[in-house]
């Protein structure tokens, strides 16, 4: 069953705040078509999430009931991918910030059009197969029904996710300057780096 419920949503929100091709297609969408195309995005990229997760889920509900010993290596894995993953944004402050550009005005983007680009965007992407792996295993023990609960925190994952992409493209449609500020990506890198290496290594404690 799921534990530690609190620290997972705080995780999945951290993560869906990093910097990254989903954030830029969002920015691109919101620009071009609108925030009902932002939103068709959003619930493209929340698809490409519950693929990954369920995925995910049904290969760790195999490993688990086979090997209970295997549920320790992947949470010290996932860990160390956390505390990695919070080392590089931190490293990636050394390098000059980049201006974050707007799409060039166009054609506004459909909504198949862009929900097509999220989920795509999304499944492209193997830092998600990644996460899912990595994440899950953190939170659910190996009593009770593995692969339910899995599929369940995968789907909570998603909103979680799907919830800071609106909050991010509100923003954007709110405070297109604001949100494209160099300054305000800095901060933001600053934070989620060094909360993610702090969960990383507790995660890797076993704390």
């Amino acid at each position: 069953m799921p534990t530690h419920l609190p620290l997972f949503l705080g995780t999945t929100w951290l993560l869906a705040m990093l910097p990254g091709a989903g954030q830029a297609l969002m920015l691109r969408q919101t620009l071009a078509g609108g925030r009902r195309a932002a939103r068709a995005g959003v619930a493209g990229t929340c698809t490409g999430l519950l693929i990954w997760s369920t995925a995910a889920a049904a290969g760790l509900s195999a490993v688990l009931l086979a090997d209970p010993h295997a549920y320790t290596v992947v949470r010290i894995a996932g860990g160390v991918l956390l505390a990695g993953l919070g080392l590089g944004t931190l490293r990636s402050l050394r390098r000059p910030a980049a201006t974050a550009a707007g799409p060039e005005p166009g054609v506004p983007v459909g909504r198949r059009r862009a929900y097509a680009a999220g989920l795509a965007t999304n499944l492209g992407n193997p830092k998600a197969g990644v996460f899912a792996v990595s994440l899950l295993p953190q939170f659910v023990t190996a009593d009770g029904p593995v692969l339910l609960s899995s599929v369940a925190l995968g789907a909570l994952w998603a909103a979680v996710t799907g919830a800071w992409y609106l909050l991010f493209t509100w923003a954007v449609d709110r405070g297109r300057a604001l949100v494209s500020s160099p300054a305000v990506y800095r901060r933001l890198q600053v934070a989620t780096g060094c909360v993610l290496l702090c969960l990383g290594a507790g995660v890797a404690a076993g704390i």
